[in-house]
Protein backbone atom coordinates (compact mmCIF):
# COMPACT_ATOMS: atom_id res chain seq x y z
CA UNK A 1 0.00 0.00 0.00
CA UNK A 2 0.89 3.64 -0.70
CA UNK A 3 0.51 6.45 1.36
CA UNK A 4 0.28 10.26 0.82
CA UNK A 5 2.25 12.75 3.25
CA UNK A 6 2.76 16.75 3.48
CA UNK A 7 5.20 18.85 5.08
CA UNK A 8 5.01 21.98 6.79
CA UNK A 9 5.47 24.10 3.50
CA UNK A 10 2.34 22.18 1.50
CA UNK A 11 4.97 19.77 -0.75
CA UNK A 12 3.64 16.31 -0.92
CA UNK A 13 4.63 13.11 -1.39
CA UNK A 14 4.00 9.43 -1.54
CA UNK A 15 5.66 6.82 -0.26
CA UNK A 16 5.31 3.09 -1.18
CA UNK A 17 6.79 -0.13 -1.05
CA UNK A 18 8.19 -1.38 -4.69
CA UNK A 19 7.89 -4.57 -6.39
CA UNK A 20 11.32 -5.42 -4.62
CA UNK A 21 10.33 -4.64 -1.29
CA UNK A 22 12.29 -1.98 -0.74
CA UNK A 23 10.43 1.74 -0.05
CA UNK A 24 10.20 4.72 -1.90
CA UNK A 25 9.48 8.26 -1.74
CA UNK A 26 7.15 9.85 -5.39
CA UNK A 27 8.23 13.82 -4.51
CA UNK A 28 4.83 15.60 -6.12
CA UNK A 29 5.62 18.96 -5.43
CA UNK A 30 2.90 21.60 -4.15
CA UNK A 31 -0.29 19.71 -5.71
CA UNK A 32 -3.96 19.36 -3.74
CA UNK A 33 -5.23 16.18 -1.67
CA UNK A 34 -6.87 14.89 -4.73
CA UNK A 35 -4.23 14.87 -7.04
CA UNK A 36 -2.00 13.68 -4.78
CA UNK A 37 -4.80 10.80 -4.22
CA UNK A 38 -5.02 10.04 -7.84
CA UNK A 39 -1.45 9.55 -8.34
CA UNK A 40 -1.24 7.19 -5.42
CA UNK A 41 -3.81 4.68 -7.16
CA UNK A 42 -1.89 4.94 -9.99
CA UNK A 43 0.83 4.00 -8.35
CA UNK A 44 -0.27 1.00 -6.44
CA UNK A 45 -1.88 -0.40 -9.38
CA UNK A 46 1.69 -0.23 -11.86
CA UNK A 47 3.46 -1.54 -8.44
CA UNK A 48 0.60 -4.37 -8.40
CA UNK A 49 1.21 -5.28 -12.34
CA UNK A 50 4.55 -5.70 -11.54
CA UNK A 51 4.82 -7.99 -9.08
CA UNK A 52 1.89 -10.21 -11.00
CA UNK A 53 4.09 -9.83 -14.08
CA UNK A 54 0.95 -8.18 -15.93
CA UNK A 55 0.09 -5.37 -17.68
CA UNK A 56 -1.78 -2.38 -15.85
CA UNK A 57 -5.04 -1.13 -15.69
CA UNK A 58 -5.94 0.63 -19.10
CA UNK A 59 -6.76 3.61 -17.39
CA UNK A 60 -3.38 3.55 -15.64
CA UNK A 61 -1.98 3.39 -19.07
CA UNK A 62 -3.76 6.16 -20.23
CA UNK A 63 -2.35 8.21 -17.14
CA UNK A 64 1.07 7.30 -17.87
CA UNK A 65 0.57 8.45 -21.52
CA UNK A 66 -0.57 11.72 -20.67
CA UNK A 67 2.19 12.49 -18.15
CA UNK A 68 4.64 15.15 -18.98
CA UNK A 69 8.68 14.41 -18.99
CA UNK A 70 9.01 15.94 -15.41
CA UNK A 71 6.44 13.37 -14.09
CA UNK A 72 7.75 10.82 -15.36
CA UNK A 73 11.44 11.20 -14.85
CA UNK A 74 10.11 11.51 -11.34
CA UNK A 75 8.15 8.13 -11.69
CA UNK A 76 11.47 6.68 -13.49
CA UNK A 77 13.21 7.39 -10.40
CA UNK A 78 11.69 5.42 -8.23
CA UNK A 79 11.02 2.22 -10.81
CA UNK A 80 7.59 2.94 -12.19
CA UNK A 81 7.78 4.07 -15.30
CA UNK A 82 10.60 3.46 -18.36
CA UNK A 83 12.32 6.93 -19.14
CA UNK A 84 11.03 8.26 -22.05
CA UNK A 85 14.55 8.64 -23.83
CA UNK A 86 12.64 9.21 -27.94
CA UNK A 87 9.38 10.84 -26.90
CA UNK A 88 10.31 13.40 -29.61
CA UNK A 89 9.62 13.23 -32.70
CA UNK A 90 13.62 13.35 -34.46
CA UNK A 91 14.83 10.83 -31.56
CA UNK A 92 11.89 8.27 -31.73
CA UNK A 93 12.01 8.09 -35.65
CA UNK A 94 15.66 7.60 -35.31
CA UNK A 95 15.54 5.04 -32.90
CA UNK A 96 12.41 3.24 -34.83
CA UNK A 97 14.48 3.45 -37.87
CA UNK A 98 17.56 1.80 -36.70
CA UNK A 99 15.82 -1.10 -34.72
CA UNK A 100 14.32 -2.10 -38.40
CA UNK A 101 17.43 -3.94 -39.19
CA UNK A 102 15.11 -6.80 -40.49
CA UNK A 103 14.02 -4.24 -43.65
CA UNK A 104 16.04 -3.65 -46.97
CA UNK A 105 17.83 -0.75 -48.15
CA UNK A 106 15.19 0.37 -50.11
CA UNK A 107 12.93 0.59 -47.14
CA UNK A 108 15.31 2.27 -45.51
CA UNK A 109 15.71 5.45 -48.09
CA UNK A 110 12.02 5.48 -47.72
CA UNK A 111 11.69 5.50 -44.12
CA UNK A 112 14.52 8.35 -44.27
CA UNK A 113 12.57 10.18 -47.05
CA UNK A 114 9.59 10.35 -44.74
CA UNK A 115 11.57 11.14 -41.89
CA UNK A 116 12.80 14.44 -43.91
CA UNK A 117 8.98 15.47 -44.53
CA UNK A 118 7.91 15.13 -40.92
CA UNK A 119 10.73 16.71 -38.82
CA UNK A 120 11.10 20.12 -41.94
CA UNK A 121 7.09 20.47 -40.86
CA UNK A 122 6.83 19.45 -37.28
CA UNK A 123 10.60 20.05 -35.72
CA UNK A 124 12.80 17.22 -34.50
CA UNK A 125 11.78 18.59 -30.80
CA UNK A 126 8.31 18.24 -31.51
CA UNK A 127 6.72 15.99 -28.70
CA UNK A 128 4.86 12.50 -30.42
CA UNK A 129 1.68 12.98 -28.12
CA UNK A 130 1.77 16.80 -29.10
CA UNK A 131 1.51 15.84 -32.69
CA UNK A 132 -3.08 16.10 -33.08
CA UNK A 133 -4.79 14.28 -36.07
CA UNK A 134 -5.39 18.01 -37.09
CA UNK A 135 -1.89 18.33 -37.52
CA UNK A 136 -1.70 15.18 -39.29
CA UNK A 137 -4.52 16.34 -41.78
CA UNK A 138 -2.09 19.51 -42.48
CA UNK A 139 0.98 17.75 -42.98
CA UNK A 140 -0.65 15.57 -45.80
CA UNK A 141 -1.82 19.08 -47.11
CA UNK A 142 1.83 20.18 -46.68
CA UNK A 143 3.15 17.90 -49.01
CA UNK A 144 1.09 18.56 -51.95
CA UNK A 145 1.89 22.30 -51.80
CA UNK A 146 5.67 22.28 -50.40
CA UNK A 147 6.75 19.13 -51.66
CA UNK A 148 4.93 19.20 -54.64
CA UNK A 149 4.25 15.17 -54.23
CA UNK A 150 1.86 13.36 -56.24
CA UNK A 151 -1.11 11.86 -54.90
CA UNK A 152 0.20 8.22 -54.55
CA UNK A 153 3.61 9.36 -53.30
CA UNK A 154 1.39 11.24 -50.52
CA UNK A 155 -0.40 8.34 -49.86
CA UNK A 156 2.85 6.35 -49.15
CA UNK A 157 5.11 8.95 -47.31
CA UNK A 158 1.22 9.22 -44.95
CA UNK A 159 2.12 5.42 -44.43
CA UNK A 160 4.77 5.32 -43.12
CA UNK A 161 4.08 8.21 -41.00
CA UNK A 162 1.68 6.02 -39.33
CA UNK A 163 3.61 3.41 -39.22
CA UNK A 164 5.95 4.79 -36.89
CA UNK A 165 3.33 6.47 -34.88
CA UNK A 166 2.25 3.15 -34.16
CA UNK A 167 5.40 2.08 -33.07
CA UNK A 168 5.03 4.48 -30.88
CA UNK A 169 1.69 3.86 -29.49
CA UNK A 170 2.84 0.12 -28.92
CA UNK A 171 5.11 1.63 -26.72
CA UNK A 172 3.00 3.50 -24.80
CA UNK A 173 4.30 6.61 -25.65
CA UNK A 174 0.77 7.56 -27.20
CA UNK A 175 -2.63 6.50 -27.17
CA UNK A 176 -4.13 7.54 -30.77
CA UNK A 177 -2.31 7.21 -33.49
CA UNK A 178 -2.85 10.84 -35.30
CA UNK A 179 -2.37 9.07 -38.90
CA UNK A 180 -5.42 6.80 -38.41
CA UNK A 181 -7.96 7.30 -40.94
CA UNK A 182 -6.07 9.33 -43.56
CA UNK A 183 -6.28 7.42 -46.56
CA UNK A 184 -3.13 5.79 -47.58
CA UNK A 185 -4.11 2.92 -50.25
CA UNK A 186 -2.18 3.61 -53.54
CA UNK A 187 -4.54 4.47 -56.49
CA UNK A 188 -4.05 3.28 -60.26
CA UNK A 189 -3.26 6.02 -62.25
CA UNK A 190 -4.17 5.06 -65.86
CA UNK A 191 -2.08 7.69 -67.48
CA UNK A 192 0.89 7.05 -66.16
CA UNK A 193 0.64 3.05 -67.99
CA UNK A 194 2.24 2.65 -71.60
CA UNK A 195 2.10 0.14 -73.91
CA UNK A 196 5.51 -1.08 -75.17
CA UNK A 197 5.16 -2.33 -78.83
CA UNK A 198 8.04 -4.47 -79.73
CA UNK A 199 8.73 -2.67 -82.55
CA UNK A 200 9.71 0.37 -79.99
CA UNK A 201 11.58 -2.29 -77.68
CA UNK A 202 13.32 -3.89 -80.88
CA UNK A 203 14.81 -0.45 -81.23
CA UNK A 204 15.95 0.24 -78.26
CA UNK A 205 17.69 -3.29 -78.19
CA UNK A 206 19.68 -2.52 -81.63
CA UNK A 207 21.23 0.69 -79.50
CA UNK A 208 22.13 -1.05 -76.31
CA UNK A 209 25.69 -0.94 -76.54
CA UNK A 210 26.39 -4.36 -74.89
CA UNK A 211 24.83 -7.74 -74.46
CA UNK A 212 24.25 -7.24 -70.60
CA UNK A 213 21.91 -4.23 -71.17
CA UNK A 214 20.16 -5.99 -74.36
CA UNK A 215 19.47 -8.74 -71.78
CA UNK A 216 18.33 -6.49 -69.07
CA UNK A 217 15.92 -4.76 -71.65
CA UNK A 218 14.75 -7.99 -72.80
CA UNK A 219 14.32 -9.37 -69.04
CA UNK A 220 11.86 -6.45 -68.00
CA UNK A 221 10.17 -6.54 -71.31
CA UNK A 222 9.80 -10.31 -72.36
CA UNK A 223 10.39 -11.92 -69.20
CA UNK A 224 8.29 -9.65 -66.99
CA UNK A 225 10.82 -9.49 -64.03
CA UNK A 226 11.71 -6.49 -61.76
CA UNK A 227 14.25 -4.64 -61.86
CA UNK A 228 17.07 -4.21 -60.65
CA UNK A 229 16.48 -6.47 -58.02
CA UNK A 230 15.05 -9.64 -59.45
CA UNK A 231 17.33 -8.77 -62.86
CA UNK A 232 20.36 -8.63 -60.61
CA UNK A 233 19.26 -11.59 -58.38
CA UNK A 234 19.82 -13.88 -61.39
CA UNK A 235 22.89 -16.31 -61.36
CA UNK A 236 23.45 -18.91 -64.27
CA UNK A 237 22.73 -21.68 -61.96
CA UNK A 238 19.22 -20.38 -61.74
CA UNK A 239 18.65 -21.17 -65.86
CA UNK A 240 17.41 -24.88 -66.81
CA UNK A 241 18.89 -25.09 -70.43
CA UNK A 242 17.24 -28.68 -71.14
CA UNK A 243 13.57 -27.72 -69.50
CA UNK A 244 13.30 -24.23 -70.71
CA UNK A 245 12.92 -22.36 -67.32
CA UNK A 246 14.38 -19.83 -64.70
CA UNK A 247 14.16 -19.60 -61.14
CA UNK A 248 13.41 -16.05 -60.59
CA UNK A 249 14.21 -15.27 -57.34
CA UNK A 250 11.84 -12.02 -55.83
CA UNK A 251 13.88 -9.91 -52.78
CA UNK A 252 10.14 -7.59 -52.74
CA UNK A 253 8.00 -10.48 -51.82
CA UNK A 254 10.36 -13.34 -49.48
CA UNK A 255 8.83 -12.37 -46.73
CA UNK A 256 5.30 -13.74 -47.63
CA UNK A 257 5.53 -17.39 -47.63
CA UNK A 258 6.54 -19.76 -50.43
CA UNK A 259 6.63 -15.90 -52.49
CA UNK A 260 10.95 -15.91 -52.13
CA UNK A 261 11.06 -17.41 -55.78
CA UNK A 262 9.45 -18.22 -58.73
CA UNK A 263 9.47 -20.53 -62.04
CA UNK A 264 8.91 -18.89 -65.53
CA UNK A 265 9.42 -20.36 -68.85
CA UNK A 266 12.35 -19.67 -71.08
CA UNK A 267 10.53 -17.66 -73.48
CA UNK A 268 11.72 -17.72 -76.94
CA UNK A 269 12.43 -14.27 -76.81
CA UNK A 270 14.63 -14.34 -73.95
CA UNK A 271 16.82 -17.41 -75.44
CA UNK A 272 18.95 -15.16 -77.97
CA UNK A 273 19.76 -12.32 -75.74
CA UNK A 274 20.43 -15.03 -72.57
CA UNK A 275 22.46 -16.91 -75.15
CA UNK A 276 24.60 -14.05 -76.20
CA UNK A 277 25.43 -13.47 -72.36
CA UNK A 278 26.24 -16.74 -71.60
CA UNK A 279 28.84 -16.59 -74.66
CA UNK A 280 30.39 -13.67 -73.52
CA UNK A 281 30.17 -14.66 -69.38
CA UNK A 282 33.88 -15.20 -67.59
CA UNK A 283 34.53 -18.33 -67.04
CA UNK A 284 33.54 -19.05 -63.21
CA UNK A 285 30.87 -15.93 -63.36
CA UNK A 286 28.00 -16.88 -60.91
CA UNK A 287 25.65 -13.83 -62.14
CA UNK A 288 24.04 -12.97 -65.17
CA UNK A 289 24.36 -9.32 -64.90
CA UNK A 290 27.86 -8.29 -64.00
CA UNK A 291 28.45 -4.72 -64.50
CA UNK A 292 26.25 -3.01 -62.79
CA UNK A 293 25.67 -4.63 -59.36
CA UNK A 294 27.32 -0.97 -57.61
CA UNK A 295 24.30 -0.04 -55.70
CA UNK A 296 25.15 4.08 -56.83
CA UNK A 297 24.42 2.83 -60.18
CA UNK A 298 21.21 4.25 -61.76
CA UNK A 299 19.77 1.98 -64.48
CA UNK A 300 17.19 3.63 -65.09
CA UNK A 301 19.09 6.96 -65.98
CA UNK A 302 21.05 5.03 -68.20
CA UNK A 303 18.04 2.93 -69.82
CA UNK A 304 17.19 6.21 -70.55
CA UNK A 305 19.95 7.10 -72.57
CA UNK A 306 19.81 4.62 -74.43
CA UNK A 307 16.19 4.62 -75.56
CA UNK A 308 16.59 8.24 -76.74
CA UNK A 309 19.48 6.80 -78.52
CA UNK A 310 17.41 4.48 -80.47
CA UNK A 311 14.81 7.47 -81.39
CA UNK A 312 12.03 6.11 -79.16
CA UNK A 313 10.54 8.82 -76.78
CA UNK A 314 10.99 7.24 -72.80
CA UNK A 315 8.21 6.64 -71.12
CA UNK A 316 7.16 7.13 -67.64
CA UNK A 317 7.57 4.18 -64.98
CA UNK A 318 10.54 2.74 -67.31
CA UNK A 319 10.62 -0.73 -66.15
CA UNK A 320 7.55 -1.10 -64.44
CA UNK A 321 5.93 -0.86 -68.04
CA UNK A 322 7.74 -3.02 -69.31
CA UNK A 323 6.52 -5.71 -66.88
CA UNK A 324 3.02 -4.70 -67.49
CA UNK A 325 3.53 -4.56 -71.20
CA UNK A 326 4.20 -8.28 -70.86
CA UNK A 327 2.06 -8.90 -68.51
CA UNK A 328 -0.96 -7.56 -70.85
CA UNK A 329 0.73 -10.05 -73.62
CA UNK A 330 0.33 -13.06 -71.49
CA UNK A 331 -2.56 -12.51 -70.67
CA UNK A 332 -4.11 -12.71 -74.26
CA UNK A 333 -2.64 -15.97 -74.27
CA UNK A 334 -2.63 -17.87 -70.83
CA UNK A 335 -5.41 -17.96 -67.68
CA UNK A 336 -4.83 -15.36 -65.43
CA UNK A 337 -3.36 -17.44 -62.59
CA UNK A 338 -0.92 -18.63 -64.72
CA UNK A 339 0.56 -15.06 -65.82
CA UNK A 340 0.52 -14.29 -62.03
CA UNK A 341 2.40 -17.13 -61.03
CA UNK A 342 5.10 -16.62 -63.65
CA UNK A 343 4.81 -12.81 -62.61
CA UNK A 344 5.32 -12.72 -58.89
CA UNK A 345 1.90 -11.00 -58.17
CA UNK A 346 -1.87 -11.23 -57.46
CA UNK A 347 -5.02 -11.49 -59.61
CA UNK A 348 -6.12 -8.08 -58.13
CA UNK A 349 -2.80 -6.33 -58.47
CA UNK A 350 -2.75 -7.21 -61.78
CA UNK A 351 -5.91 -6.21 -62.44
CA UNK A 352 -5.52 -3.19 -60.99
CA UNK A 353 -2.19 -2.01 -61.73
CA UNK A 354 -0.81 -3.96 -64.78
CA UNK A 355 -3.35 -4.70 -67.20
CA UNK A 356 -3.83 -2.50 -69.85
CA UNK A 357 -6.20 -1.37 -72.58
CA UNK A 358 -4.02 -1.39 -75.86
CA UNK A 359 -5.54 0.02 -79.20
CA UNK A 360 -4.76 -3.36 -80.56
CA UNK A 361 -7.84 -4.28 -78.63
CA UNK A 362 -10.02 -2.15 -80.01
CA UNK A 363 -8.85 -2.98 -83.74
CA UNK A 364 -9.91 -6.43 -83.14
CA UNK A 365 -13.27 -5.31 -81.61
CA UNK A 366 -14.09 -3.20 -84.44
CA UNK A 367 -12.53 -6.14 -86.81
CA UNK A 368 -15.11 -9.03 -85.12
CA UNK A 369 -18.01 -6.08 -85.19
CA UNK A 370 -17.26 -6.35 -89.31
CA UNK A 371 -17.76 -10.11 -89.30
CA UNK A 372 -20.69 -10.46 -87.63
CA UNK A 373 -22.46 -7.29 -88.92
CA UNK A 374 -25.64 -8.90 -91.20
CA UNK A 375 -25.73 -7.58 -94.72
CA UNK A 376 -29.04 -6.56 -96.17
CA UNK A 377 -28.53 -7.70 -99.57
CA UNK A 378 -27.94 -11.37 -98.20
CA UNK A 379 -30.51 -11.29 -95.74
CA UNK A 380 -33.05 -10.09 -99.45
CA UNK A 381 -32.37 -13.04 -100.96
CA UNK A 382 -32.16 -15.50 -98.06
CA UNK A 383 -35.13 -17.42 -100.09
CA UNK A 384 -34.20 -17.31 -103.24
CA UNK A 385 -30.81 -19.72 -101.76
CA UNK A 386 -34.28 -22.29 -100.79
CA UNK A 387 -34.58 -25.66 -103.08
CA UNK A 388 -37.33 -25.14 -105.68
CA UNK A 389 -39.28 -28.13 -104.01
CA UNK A 390 -39.41 -26.05 -101.10
CA UNK A 391 -40.19 -23.15 -101.93
CA UNK A 392 -43.37 -24.77 -104.08
CA UNK A 393 -44.46 -26.28 -100.77
CA UNK A 394 -43.72 -22.95 -99.04
CA UNK A 395 -46.30 -21.31 -101.89
CA UNK A 396 -48.79 -23.58 -101.26
CA UNK A 397 -48.86 -23.35 -97.59
CA UNK A 398 -48.89 -19.73 -97.56
CA UNK A 399 -51.94 -20.70 -100.23
CA UNK A 400 -53.78 -22.55 -98.09
CA UNK A 401 -53.73 -19.82 -95.09
CA UNK A 402 -55.61 -17.09 -97.25
CA UNK A 403 -57.93 -19.39 -98.39
CA UNK A 404 -59.10 -20.32 -94.70
CA UNK A 405 -58.68 -16.89 -93.75
CA UNK A 406 -61.18 -16.18 -96.86
CA UNK A 407 -63.90 -18.61 -95.39
CA UNK A 408 -63.96 -17.72 -92.05
CA UNK A 409 -66.64 -15.64 -90.90
CA UNK A 410 -66.43 -12.00 -89.86
CA UNK A 411 -67.37 -11.49 -86.33
CA UNK A 412 -66.78 -7.83 -86.62
CA UNK A 413 -69.69 -7.44 -89.18
CA UNK A 414 -72.75 -9.98 -86.98
CA UNK A 415 -75.32 -7.63 -85.17
CA UNK A 416 -75.96 -7.84 -82.11
CA UNK A 417 -79.74 -9.04 -81.70
CA UNK A 418 -82.80 -7.38 -79.81
CA UNK A 419 -82.92 -9.38 -77.02
CA UNK A 420 -79.69 -8.37 -75.58
CA UNK A 421 -76.13 -9.57 -75.15
CA UNK A 422 -76.89 -12.76 -73.42
CA UNK A 423 -78.08 -15.80 -75.07
CA UNK A 424 -81.77 -16.73 -73.89
CA UNK A 425 -82.37 -19.31 -71.17
CA UNK A 426 -85.32 -21.25 -69.89
CA UNK A 427 -86.54 -18.58 -66.92
CA UNK A 428 -85.99 -15.59 -69.33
Amino acid sequence: MASVSCDSSGRRRIQFTGADRRRYTLRLGEVSAKQANTVRGHVEEIVRAQVTTTTPAESTNWWLSQCDEVMIDKLASVNLAAKRTSATLGAFIDDYIQSRSDVKSGTTTMYGHTKRCLIEYFGSGKALRDVSAGDADLWRLWLFSHEHLSENTARRRIKLARQFFRAAARRKLITDNPFDGIPTTVRENLKRMVFVTRDDIQKVLDACPNPEWRLIFALARYGGLRCPSEILALRWGDVDWEHNRITVHSPKTEHHAGKDQRIIPLFPELLPHLQECFDHAVEGAQFIITGYRDAKQNLRTQAERIIKRAGVLPWVKMFQNLRSTRETELAESFPLHVVCAWLGNSQPVAMKHYLQVTDDHFGQAIRCEKKVTPNPTLQASVSDTKPLAIRKQDKLYHDDLHTDADNCERVQSREVGLQGFEPRTKRL
